[in-house]
């Protein structure tokens, strides 16, 4: 296979089609293959006129392979021949990229069916086809069986991780009509031991009929089903395609159709007491809203804010109101100011729909604060050494901010004023009879509680040196 395997990467990387087509016929077609295939060709030519063979379509073990790599796929396929006398069977297995496997012979006598395989592994993406080819008693192909192999990342894997998955049929067994509603419940209980996102499939008679994400917890419920329109028998199985590749048991069911009544009257769904809540911690809203049915049914629901999907889930429901939330989410932008949430619910015959306005989450207000600007304090003489000490600053305050602004010198009140929102200038002019040596003035701010919040120092130089 190693041929195969490096014209698939070849083909994988986009090379020209002729190009490949001659180098995996270089690689593929060793001396010894060309004897074999030469031997069986002149054998098949020997029985031509005799023998009889056909080939079934190849069945693929993985036909939509969506999981983590590398994955190993079967191609399986099952040749009849009808000779009287001992002849050779001879094949080969034919690849979507244009390469081909080795030959192999069996021998066969009489009529006999042989069931020939092949095991292919692929490490990255792969769309493509696998065909089978007879090369004696009689040239056969067979015809095509695609496949394909998505190869995913699986998101938050951890190797202590475990998940396992159980699956149940309802009903497992029914006898009855089946009218066109009539439909196979299947349930699953996937369980984890710690938090994990978990990507599962359910699949039915070898079919993938639903697929899906969940985050869980401990354990959770899906769903699926099938609608039952003619007597069968089958089972369905939960594949869990990560964090860890696991089985669900098989879950099986019978279905035996008889006696056929008219259509029950058609499923109605409705949508009723939306209930919306805004969080202003953080800024976010949530939901709740009932749906309701007169029959059980299949109901689809999608939630969405502001005319924007968001949310949406799906399941098998009985008749009654059932309950169903939308999970808290963040605000942005224009959203913040209020708006709506529309829940709208789709069932078999008909689909409604509700809205409901959520209040505006409130921004948090922002702290009190202020500014001091232009605090400068001049000296002036009189008749030395008396002399006067003049002062002026701004001080601006914002958000509603409260206090007081007191000037000072050593210990001496100059002047005041009260702070509130805006600019205010405190200022003072003090008369002194000694005033012979440089000095500080201070000014301070205090909160309406008398607490001292800053002191903003302005020197001065006497104007009467002593």
């Amino acid at each position: 296979m190693k041929s195969s395997v490096l014209a698939r990467k070849v083909a994988a990387f986009g090379a020209s089609t002729f190009v490949l087509a001659g180098l995996v016929a270089g690689l593929v077609s060793s001396p010894a293959q060309a004897a074999t295939a030469s031997s069986a060709t002149a054998g098949a030519a020997a029985a031509k006129t005799k023998a009889k063979v056909s080939v079934s379509t190849p069945k693929v073990s993985e036909r939509d392979y969506v999981g983590a790599c590398p994955v190993s796929v079967t191609f399986s396929a099952t040749v009849k021949v009808s000779s009287k006398a001992k002849t050779t069977l001879a094949y080969r297995w034919l690849h979507g990229d244009g390469s081909k496997s080795k030959v192999k012979t069996v021998k066969v006598k009489g009529t006999k069916s042989v069931k020939v395989t092949e095991k292919v592994t692929f490490k990255g993406d792969v769309k493509g086809w696998q065909a089978l080819q007879v090369l004696g008693p009689r040239t056969v192909t067979s015809k095509k069986s695609y496949f394909s192999v998505n190869c995913m990342k699986l998101e938050g894997t951890r190797d202590d991780v475990r998940v396992s998955a159980r699956a149940w049929a309802s009903p497992s067994h029914y006898v009855g009509s089946c009218d066109p509603g009539k439909r196979i419940h299947f349930a699953g209980r996937i369980t984890v031991n710690r938090p994990a996102w978990v990507r599962y499939r359910w699949v039915v008679n070898g079919d993938v009929v639903d697929y899906g994400k969940v985050k869980v917890w401990d354990s959770r419920k899906v769903y699926a089903g099938i609608t039952a329109r003619h007597s069968q028998r089958g089972s369905a199985v939960l594949q869990i395609l990560s964090p860890d590749r696991e089985y669900s048991n098989r879950a099986y069911y019978k279905v035996w159709c008889k006696d056929y009544t008219p259509p029950a009257p058609a499923v109605k769904v409705s949508a009723s007491d939306l209930v919306t809540a805004t969080n202003h911690d953080g800024c976010k809203v949530s939901a709740h809203a009932n749906i309701n049915l007169n029959r059980a049914a299949d109901v689809r629901w999608v939630w969405s804010v502001n005319g924007q999907a968001v949310e949406q889930g799906s399941r098998y429901f009985g008749s009654g109101t059932k309950n169903v939330s939308l999970s808290q989410r963040a605000l942005h932008g224009a959203a913040k100011n209020g708006g709506k949430i529309t829940l709208s619910v789709y069932g078999p015959n008909n689909s409604d729909s509700i809205t409901q306005s959520y209040a505006a989450c409130d921004e948090p207000k922002p702290e009190p604060s202020y500014e001091v600007s232009g605090a400068s304090v001049s000296a002036s003489e009189n008749t030395c050494p008396s002399g006067t000490l003049s002062g002026s600053a701004t001080v601006t305050g914002k958000n509603g901010f409260k206090g007081q602004a007191v000037w000072t010198y050593e210990g001496t009140h100059l002047g005041s004023a009260n702070i509130g929102d805006g600019s205010t200038t405190v200022s003072f002019s003090q008369n002194f009879n000694e005033l012979t040596k440089d000095g500080v003035a201070e000014l301070k701010i205090f909160d309406p509680s008398g607490k001292l919040l800053k002191a903003v120092p302005a020197s001065f130089q006497a104007p009467c040196k002593a």
